[in-house]
């Protein structure tokens, strides 16, 4: 399977942002992809009174993605958008997956919300207005097992855990907007600790640059593999890399060094 990662600058045009998203889709295509990720919020990273309104996992934003799959003739993974949620005070954070026909195969609402406090430099509640989503999901792709995961899920290991053991995955995806101030610390280092532990190909598509209000996202947007090497790695710009997942690798992987088999808890 060859991946593509696309890193974008979504800011408070949603028709620029899908312009742009369509645009990154075509360039994985042409590069060969069996499967393309695009990043968290993808059709707005604004302004709150300006956000699109929520729609249901059948409205504009999921017709959109699914015909760009459809012409394509690629699996698309439309990052995440705002979903309807449980009350008016409340959406979900929420991934769609299609297959190359257009048809949708998997819907992931986030689990972890991102609710930080950190004086003088982030005050972000996504708690605010995002219900969390209730379980993991993980879905088959041209034969491989993608659990899937967005953003503030990459620091809570047990989900990936559930995903690689209880869901079989063999390939993790984080679609994100990790801010700068502590990507430049943790995201890397986090990706590469999901791989090592659960010996699985990770696929991490991120925002890049600054999008209004005050909100700079790190980007870096890279494909490891269960060894914990990066195998590709976005430049600082907004654009595509692609990797090709060798599966022979992680069988290999975890018949030598069967952690996953061995553990007790």
């Amino acid at each position: 399977m060859r991946v593509a990662v696309c890193q974008l600058n979504a800011r408070a045009d949603r028709q620029a942002n899908l312009a742009a998203a369509s645009d990154l889709l075509d360039r994985a295509a042409d590069a060969g992809a069996d499967l393309a990720i695009l990043p968290e919020y993808v059709d707005y990273l604004g302004p709150a009174p300006g956000q699109p309104k929520p729609e249901p996992v059948d409205g504009e934003f999921a017709e959109f993605f699914a015909a760009a799959a459809r012409r394509l003739g690629i699996f698309v993974h439309a990052g995440s958008f705002h979903e309807v949620g449980p009350d008016p005070e409340h959406t979900y954070n929420t991934s769609l997956v299609f297959d190359r026909a257009g048809e949708l195969i998997a819907t992931y609402r986030k689990i972890h919300l991102y609710d930080v406090e950190i004086p003088g430099r982030v005050s972000y509640l996504e708690s605010r207005g995002v219900a969390p989503g209730p379980e993991p999901v993980t879905v088959a792709i041209d034969g491989v097992r993608v659990g899937l995961s967005i953003c503030y899920d990459l620091r809570f290991p047990e989900l990936y855990r559930q995903l690689a053991v209880g869901g079989g995955a063999q390939l993790l995806v984080v679609p994100a907007a990790f801010m700068t101030h502590t990507g430049r610390d943790h995201w890397e280092v986090l990706l590469r600790a999901r791989a090592i532990e659960n010996q699985c190909f990770v696929a991490a598509a991120g925002q890049i640059g600054d999008h209004d209000p005050g909100r700079t996202c790190f980007g870096r947007s890279m494909v490891i593999d269960p060894w914990g090497t990066v195998l590709a790695q976005a430049p600082d710009t907004i654009g595509v890399v692609c990797a090709d997942l060798d599966l022979d690798r992680l069988h290999s992987i975890r018949a030598e060094l069967p952690s996953l088999a061995n553990r007790r808890l």
